[in-house]
């Protein structure tokens, strides 16, 4: 259902953090992780609006289970056919949680950079925590969602190839700007949790989360229920901690 009004309403808290999730290649879990994090920040009573910036590919839309909720897109308000308060929708089961879908026949080099950090940045005077979930790779999608963020988050599987494009990835946005980057490194098997402080130091960046393999994963994308609904431990839990770190709790990892 749309949100009536929740960006015009004269809300005087301060300033929400703006944080991109990337990753140097297809197949991490970039996009699951998105929206696990944005509901485990939603259910810690921050009010957090999760944006898709994969335009052509979106998928945020089926990993929230908001495909039949979010009518309108990200391309309506970067072209002025809707505003920020028409556009978003709330999550019909996690109360905190909204949503604005990536367009589906606009690719990313068509959308408007200015008017892109413009609507990220008007979102943060209204939210605790604004998540963009950027395409994968380097291209103009990827600078597109991170150049008005706060901290951007570099997914990586636990595979040589995928740390050293999650190197690359850091690389490219070490280049600009005085934004945190953080390194989540998902889908590890519990055999290999050890293992993970070498493939660190090959990306070169400070750890924010290592999410272990869980079936509870595929159930909640198949079933489009945030995985927060559905279980308590094991990914559950890592990302419930990912969230609490970018809060500014004090999680030891």
């Amino acid at each position: 259902m749309h949100n009536e009004k929740i960006i015009s309403g004269g809300s005087t808290h301060k300033m929400g953090k703006i944080i991109a999730t990337a990753s140097g290649k297809g197949g991490t879990g970039k996009t699951t992780t998105v929206a696990a994090v944005a509901a485990c920040l939603a259910s810690l009573e921050c009010r957090t609006l999760a944006i898709d910036c994969d335009a052509g590919l979106r998928n945020l839309d089926l990993a929230l289970g908001m495909q039949d909720f979010a009518v309108s897109d990200l391309g309506d308000v970067l072209s002025g056919r809707m505003t920020l308060d028409e556009a978003v929708s709330e999550h019909p089961k996690v109360r905190g949680l909204y949503f604005i879908a990536a367009p589906a026949y606009r690719m990313p080099e068509e959308l408007a950079p200015d008017a892109m950090d413009e609507l990220v940045r008007a979102a943060a005077e209204s939210f605790d925590f604004v998540l963009l979930d950027a395409p994968a790779g380097i291209g103009s999608g990827f600078t597109l969602a991170t150049r008005a963020a706060d901290t951007v988050l570099i997914v990586t599987t636990p595979e040589l190839p995928s740390c050293r494009d999650a190197a690359r990835a850091a690389e490219v946005l070490s280049g600009g700007g005085n934004r945190e980057i953080r390194l989540v490194v998902n889908r590890v098997p519990p055999r290999r949790r050890r293992d993970v402080e070498p493939l660190i130091d090959e990306v070169g960046l400070q750890l924010i989360g290592v999410v272990r393999e869980d079936p509870h994963i595929l159930r909640s994308v198949a079933t489009g229920e945030p995985l927060v609904l559905r279980a308590t431990d094991g990914a559950a839990r890592d990302f419930l901690d990912i969230a609490r770190r970018l809060r500014g709790d004090e999680i030891p990892i």
